[in-house]
């Protein structure tokens, strides 16, 4: 239990979290540039990509690194910074810190020893991409990143495709058109938004029918990072029967297990016959997720 006042004075420094901006440097705020300049020490992601930033409106704070094959050291050492009263200013490369990136442990490890987080608003691509997609803004999931592996990526897809929700994704340019494949043969031909190079001077956005927009894109070389916006299912029977649908792949086995007291193969069939996939599918997704 940690009740956090996050402007009282304590003994601890405080992890302030520091949006920067996703393309266009005009969209930083005049709070974010203070806090980069009044805290202690900024971590960054990539410390090359922030000096960038930081040279720009001319702030000279200490940086360190912090980023997945690293983390746990730099983890501990921020902590004990803040411990010992310093103030951290906590960035990504672009937009939000946290999401889509390890900083999100940063802030968990900070929680645990009740240090405050202060979070500060600023710029987020899927936020941005949303309320310019023309989609339904009543209900929306944001899931990041697709899993690379096939089976696992067409699980999560098979799971995303009966919400009601509008569904934000990020993709690799370079992945956009298998992506797009894929989505039309799981979801059908609902009506889907590419925004791309949001802020910047070449910003575009893509809309209309999946097949319209694979299509619209066939021969074109699409660069930048791109955001997908996905309409949400209509189909509220189906949707109302699939009552897994928010359990990822092990959790949808474990309710067979605790909830129905079948042994694990009974359960993972079950499961296979929720989803329409393969047990054999079941097995492989529940093994790579126990080996990580």
């Amino acid at each position: 239990m940690f009740i956090q006042k996050s402007f009282k004075e304590t003994k601890f420094g405080v992890l302030y979290l520091i949006p920067t901006p996703i393309g266009n440097l005009e969209d930083i705020t005049y709070r974010a540039v203070r806090m980069l300049t009044e805290v202690n020490v900024i971590a960054a992601e990539d410390t090359r990509h922030t000096q960038k930033l930081l040279s720009h409106f001319d702030i000279h704070t200490p940086l360190l690194s912090y980023h997945e094959h690293s983390k746990q050291s730099r983890i501990d050492l921020l902590i004990n910074k803040l411990i010992e009263g310093e103030d951290v200013g906590l960035v990504s490369d672009a937009g939000m810190p946290a999401i889509s990136d390890p900083g999100y442990e940063v802030v968990k490890a900070a929680i645990d020893k009740q240090i405050n987080v202060v979070t500060l608003p600023g710029a987020n691509a899927a936020l941005c991409a949303l309320v310019s997609s023309g989609l339904s803004t009543e209900e929306y999931v944001f899931y990041g990143f697709l899993p690379r592996k096939k089976k696992e990526r067409q699980a999560e897809m098979e799971r995303l495709a009966n919400l009601k929700g509008t569904v934000l994704m990020y993709e690799s340019p370079y992945r956009l058109k298998g992506t797009l494949d894929e989505l039309f043969k799981i979801f059908g031909n609902r009506q889907v938004v590419i925004a791309r190079e949001i802020t910047k001077l070449y910003e575009e956005y893509i809309r209309g029918s999946i097949t319209e927009v694979i299509e619209a894109i066939d021969n074109l070389e699409i660069k930048g990072e791109c955001c997908l916006v996905i309409e949400g299912s209509h189909d509220d029977e189906k949707v109302d029967e699939l009552w897994w649908r928010h359990l990822s792949i092990p959790e949808h086995v474990n309710h067979y297990e605790e909830e129905k007291g079948l042994k694990n193969k009974a359960a993972m069939k079950e499961v296979a016959l929720d989803r329409n996939i393969s047990r054999r599918d079941i097995y492989q997704i529940i093994h790579v997720e126990n080996k990580n």
